[in-house]
């Protein structure tokens, strides 16, 4: 019997948490996460084999993204060589058609810095449009619109992983399609308005995982909705 085994056959409050965190509902299996971080080395090694047995060949889910924020936390050094040796940027792919690097997106998004993460997104989507924009700091709906569906599907996907399901772009697009496309509807659905009144940047934004769905990453509503509705719009979310 191997170790693995043999630690499993003696715990079987250890064997029911990799049962969940392997076959559980999604709810579960992010319940057995912390559970398994707290079992010690036994159940650190088993967040482990888990990502290992899940990735690079499968899509990252919330669940992958969490298990690694889990480990990142970790102080034990063989639990830091194992993540430099298999995930070094983190467990989402960072496919660009332009060149752009997302590797410090993902890194804040894997520290649970959402604030950060959310002017880095404003940052790169700037410099998805062109150096125009970048001076400017702000988009045109119709460079939105141009944006390869590669990046944007590989920052929603950073977004999406590492907020347990809550926050991207797909997620407020689901929203929005819920409430019948109606704006008005959605702001105060997302977090973005209350009683009438927008929520002021940056003091009054919930820059946590308590935050409502959808409620990051943020998008500029002075200038109007197009941008957002050209984000939401956009021929990534058809594929």
């Amino acid at each position: 019997m191997s170790d693995q085994a043999t630690s499993l056959a003696s715990n079987p409050d250890l064997a029911r948490l990799e049962t969940q965190l392997r076959s559980g509902k999604a709810k579960t299996q992010l319940q057995s996460i912390p559970q398994l971080a707290d079992a010690g080395a036994d159940g650190t090694r088993l967040l482990m084999e888990f990502l290992r047995d899940r990735l690079p060949d499968s899509q990252p889910t919330p669940i992958d993204g969490k298990v690694y924020q889990t480990l990142l936390a970790a102080s034990d050094t063989q639990v830091k060589e194992f993540l430099q040796a298999d995930f070094p940027t983190g467990v989402v792919p960072l496919a660009s058609d332009r060149d752009l690097d997302y590797t410090q997106l993902q890194q804040l998004l894997a520290k649970l810095d959402w604030q950060a993460a959310d002017r880095l997104t404003n940052q790169k989507l700037c410099e998805l449009a062109g150096a125009r924009a970048v001076q400017r700091k702000w988009l045109y709906f119709t460079e939105v619109e141009r944006f390869p569906i590669t990046d944007l599907q590989t920052i929603n996907s950073l977004w999406l992983v590492y907020s347990e399901g809550k926050f991207g772009f797909s997620v407020q697009r689901e929203l929005w399609l819920s409430v019948g496309k109606n704006w008005d509807n959605l702001w105060p659905k997302i977090g973005w308005k209350s009683d009438n009144n927008w929520t002021r940047y940056p003091q009054e934004f919930t820059w946590d995982i308590t935050a409502p769905r959808g409620h990051l990453p943020l998008s500029n509503q002075l200038r109007g909705v197009r941008v957002i509705a050209s984000l939401l719009t956009h021929p990534a979310w058809d594929t």
